[in-house]
């Protein structure tokens, strides 16, 4: 639970950031498939107009925040993340304005889905600078692993209760919920409190504007750490991703399983994420930092390929938890370790320009997976495009750091 005390005291500092981040979490997990929900039963859209909208408002959303990494990088973190708090307030409030008056569209949701998603990765890359400023070095993985249980403890408890909201009232209140915990995220993070210094550039400026908005990917290439991360991370998260709507295809489609047996199949092993994300600090605790990053980091790529076996009946919902529970328990062991291993390897002056570039690569690439994925399945069957990314991405763990590489030096709880 996201509320829960144990391990290290990360101060009142962090408390506040960390209820920010539970706020606006909970209200984007209640609010899931809001927009597919207001575009089929509010608008009547067709399959290929909710996809269009799924797809084309991240990628979007992620190209538009390319030229924001260099701007976060050399402004006050949390006057860019209250920025970015009450502009998705305002994007998304709009809607249930919309809806009221009888003036809501599709060009709307999309407009709306493309800011909220830059919106997305512009906070988190100031976040990110944020959460470094406010912890120490050796508590980031504890800081981490906090989050990382908050975001699991909305999943599971989220989406039920926004599917009771719209069952209720439909998915203009959820949407409505989500403004809201923007809004409160904007106010928790302005109680943090405390002076934060405009940050300074440390290095000669970019010679042309192309050589400023490539920076966060140039620093990436060159770390021999954190290039072989990069490319993990991009493809582990493209290829799980693009399998998720082949799976749900298959499982409502040919196998027959009802609608709630297949919320029920990804809601439950969201359990794994809390055990994990509780468990990381422990292990690098014991094991080292760089032992769970590779172990946790090859074990998550170890059970997609048992998707393809799924089959109807109660042995196959059992099948498809119990691959989903293993895979989410690895990622979230490795997620808070490899996020402090990341903070920890990149300067001050770089983070939110390569936490940007990072954000941007994953929504693209996942986005093009996904559409591969729906070609090749429309050509071979769902079963055979989930096997090629099943084996696909039993070969990212080559791609993990093999030699624990040196921290940079910091400069305790004023690193930002």
């Amino acid at each position: 639970m996201w509320g829960a005390r144990s391990g290290p005291s990360l101060g009142r500092r962090f408390r506040w950031l960390w209820m920010s981040y539970a706020v606006s979490t909970f209200g984007t997990r209640i609010a899931f498939d809001a927009f597919p929900l207001l575009a089929i039963l509010a608008l009547h859209a067709g399959p290929a107009e909710v996809s269009a909208l799924a797809a084309t408002g991240a990628a979007a959303g992620a190209v538009l925040a390319v030229p924001l990494g260099p701007w976060v990088e050399f402004r006050r973190k949390r006057s860019v993340m209250i920025a970015m708090d009450l502009t998705r307030c305002a994007a998304l409030a709009s809607v249930p304005a919309a809806f009221v008056l009888g003036r809501l569209g599709l060009v709307q949701l999309l407009i709306v889905a493309v800011v909220v998603a830059a919106a997305d990765i512009t906070f988190n890359a100031a976040a990110g600078a944020c959460l470094k400023a406010l912890v120490r070095s050796p508590d980031l993985i504890a800081a981490n692993g906090r989050l990382e249980a908050t975001t699991w403890t909305a999943t599971v408890l989220g989406p039920p209760l926004g599917g009771a909201a719209v069952a209720l009232c439909g998915p203009v209140v959820t949407v409505l919920t989500d403004a809201v915990s923007y809004l409160l995220s904007a106010a928790g993070i302005r109680a943090i409190g405390g002076g934060e210094p405009r940050p300074v550039r440390t290095g000669p400026p970019p010679r042309t504007r192309a050589d400023g908005l490539l920076e966060g990917w140039r620093y990436i290439l060159a770390h021999p750490a954190l290039r072989p991360l990069f490319f993990n991370m991009v493809l582990v998260n493209g290829l799980t991703m693009a399998t998720q709507p082949l799976l749900a295809v298959l499982m409502l489609g040919p196998l027959g399983f009802a609608p709630w047996q297949y919320g029920l199949a990804f809601a439950v092993p969201c359990v794994g994420g809390l055990v994990g994300s509780r468990l990381s600090h422990r292990l690098v605790a014991r094991y080292g930092q760089h032992a769970v990053l590779r172990t946790a980091g090859a074990l998550r790529a170890c059970w997609l390929l048992g998707l393809v076996f799924v089959h109807p009946g109660v042995s196959g919902l059992m099948l498809v938890m119990a691959v989903e529970f293993g895979m989410i328990t690895c990622m979230s062991v490795f997620t808070p370790v490899f996020a402090a291993y990341r903070l920890d390897r990149t300067p001050e002056d770089r983070v939110a320009r390569t936490l940007s570039a990072w954000s941007v690569t994953v929504k693209l690439t996942i986005a093009a997976l996904t559409a591969l994925g729906g070609l090749l399945a429309a050509a071979t069957g769902p079963r055979t495009a989930i096997a090629a990314a099943g084996l696909l991405i039993l070969a990212t763990p080559l791609l993990l750091p093999r030699r624990a590489a040196a921290r940079r030096p910091g400069r305790g709880v004023s690193r930002v």
